[in-house]
C-alpha cells in the first residue's frame, strides 16, 4: 500500500499545484515553462509507475471493506462510455466542452466513481476515492482559477462527433481487450 499512496502523492500532486498555489505555479511557468513542464511530467509518470505498481501489489494481499452487487459492474462499464467520450472532448471543442466546462475531469469523476461501485477492496478506494475527491476539489478550485488555453481545433459541431465516435472506439478495444491485458481483469466476466 506504500507504493500506492506514494505513487498517488507524486502523481496528484503535481496536478494539484494549480488548486492550491496557482500564482506559483504562474510565475514559474512565465519564467522557466519547459524546466516546469518537464518536472512536472517526470514525477506525474514517476506516480504513475507507482500507482501501478502498487495497486497491482495491493491487489495481492486484498482488503475487503465492502462487497458491490454483481449488477453494479455493468452499471460501471456504462458509466464508462461516458467517461472515455468526456477524456478526449478537451482537444475537440465543441458542445460536449462548452457544456460541460472541464469534461476530462468530468471524465476522471465518472471513472472513478465507477470503479468503486464495482470494486470494493481498500486498495481500490484509495486509489479510485483519491482520484475521485482530486476531480471534485479541482472542479472546485476551477470555477475560481483563470482558465488556460489548450491548443486544438477551433469549437465546430462537428467535433462532437468525433469525440464520440474516438470516446467509442477506445471504450469498445478497452473493454474487449486492453483492460484485461492491462489490469488482468476482463471489465465483462
Amino acid at each position: 500500500m506504500t507504493l500506492l499512496i506514494l505513487g498517488l502523492v507524486l502523481f496528484l500532486g503535481p496536478h494539484s499545484v494549480s488548486i492550491f498555489a496557482e500564482g506559483w505555479r504562474n510565475s514559474v511557468v512565465a519564467r522557466k515553462e519547459l524546466q516546469y513542464k518537464i518536472i512536472y511530467s517526470l514525477a506525474s509518470l514517476a506516480g504513475l509507475v507507482l500507482i501501478v505498481m502498487g495497486y497491482g501489489e495491493a491487489r495481492m494481499n486484498p482488503t475487503v471493506l465492502y462487497a458491490p452487487p454483481a449488477g453494479l459492474r455493468h452499471f460501471a462499464s456504462l458509466l464508462m462510455l461516458p467517461a472515455f467520450i468526456c477524456f478526449f472532448a478537451p482537444y475537440f471543442p465543441g458542445r460536449i466542452k462548452s457544456a460541460l466546462k472541464h469534461p476530462q475531469l468530468v471524465g476522471v469523476k465518472l471513472w472513478a466513481f465507477s470503479h468503486l461501485l464495482a470494486n470494493g477492496m481498500l486498495a481500490d478506494v484509495v486509489l479510485f476515492g483519491s482520484f475521485l475527491a482530486w476531480a471534485v476539489i479541482d472542479r472546485i478550485s476551477f470555477k475560481h482559477r483563470t482558465p488556460r488555453p489548450l491548443p486544438g481545433p477551433e469549437p465546430s459541431a462537428k467535433n462532437d462527433v468525433i469525440v464520440i465516435v474516438i470516446g467509442l472506439a477506445v471504450y469498445l478495444v478497452f473493454v474487449f481487450w486492453l483492460h484485461r491485458i492491462l489490469i488482468g481483469v476482463p471489465p465483462f466476466g
